[in-house]
């Protein structure tokens, strides 16, 4: 049993402390299809999509497992979790280059042990 247990492990290591992205957005968010169009397709292939996985979450109806460190009021907005901790977030999108500039900052800083919030 205790094979099979430390096997599992190996494979599947815990992701406790993994990080995650989460889009808020709302239904007719022109920028939120901006991003869709420009981003979305590619994320998941990135280093950054591989460092926090992209979870999409309507701003009318948030994760209750996240506590963020304030309210989200625009739309989109990506928050940078870890533990179920808001980390960072970017508010808004200004385009491709602004958005990977700004979520490589942010990931660099909670890799760095930067306080939970910006």
């Amino acid at each position: 049993m205790l094979r099979v247990l430390a096997f599992l492990l190996i494979v599947f290591p815990l992701t406790a402390g993994a990080m995650e992205l989460v889009m808020v957005e709302r239904e007719g968010c022109e920028w939120c299809a901006r991003w869709n169009a420009e981003i979305a397709p590619a994320y998941p292939k990135t280093e950054e999509g591989r460092r926090a996985p992209l979870r999409r979450a309507d701003i009318h109806n948030l994760p209750a497992d996240i506590t963020f460190a304030s309210p989200v009021i625009f739309t989109p907005t990506f928050v940078l979790v870890e533990d179920g901790a808001e980390r960072g977030r970017l508010e808004g999108y200004m385009g491709s280059e602004f958005f990977w500039f700004r979520l490589s900052q942010i990931l660099d800083r909670a890799d760095q042990g930067a306080p939970k919030t910006e």
